[in-house]
């Protein structure tokens, strides 16, 4: 479920996305989550520049960004240490993502999993854009 409509406003975008990394946080404000782990999700999509023509662009990597880049950048984010928030977490790794010129938006979705027995997840979702260059 995301609660953000499409990037209508961008020049083309092509959207690219990891869904549902799931990992072990050190994360919560309350004393029972000081000193554990808890499993979080993590979703990002982020928009990079497309074309808005019928051409195949050329099978090169240099024209996007590399899933494993992100990836990365996730887990390290995440290991660095104790996070009291989820939106924290969130901003981290969406300025991350945005470190990269080449992503114009991104998304980020952020889950703790096991924090209700009757619930399948809490969380937040973020969106962020680059600040656009003159």
């Amino acid at each position: 479920m995301t609660v953000f409509a499409p990037w209508a406003d961008e020049p083309p975008l092509r959207c690219l996305f990891l869904n549902n990394m799931v990992l072990d946080a050190h994360i919560g404000v309350f004393p029972h989550e000081q000193g554990v782990t808890q499993r979080i999700r993590v979703s990002v999509a982020f928009g990079v520049l497309d074309r808005d023509d019928l051409e195949v662009g050329a099978d090169d990597l240099s024209r996007t960004v590399s899933y494993e880049h992100v990836v990365l950048l996730v887990r390290r984010i995440v290991s660095e240490g104790h996070v009291r928030l989820v939106e924290t977490l969130a901003e981290r790794i969406a300025a991350g993502v945005l470190a990269d010129a080449r992503v114009r938006v991104v998304r980020i979705k952020i889950e703790k999993l096991d924090v209700f027995e009757e619930i399948e997840s809490v969380g937040v979702e973020i969106e962020r854009r680059a600040i656009p260059q003159d």
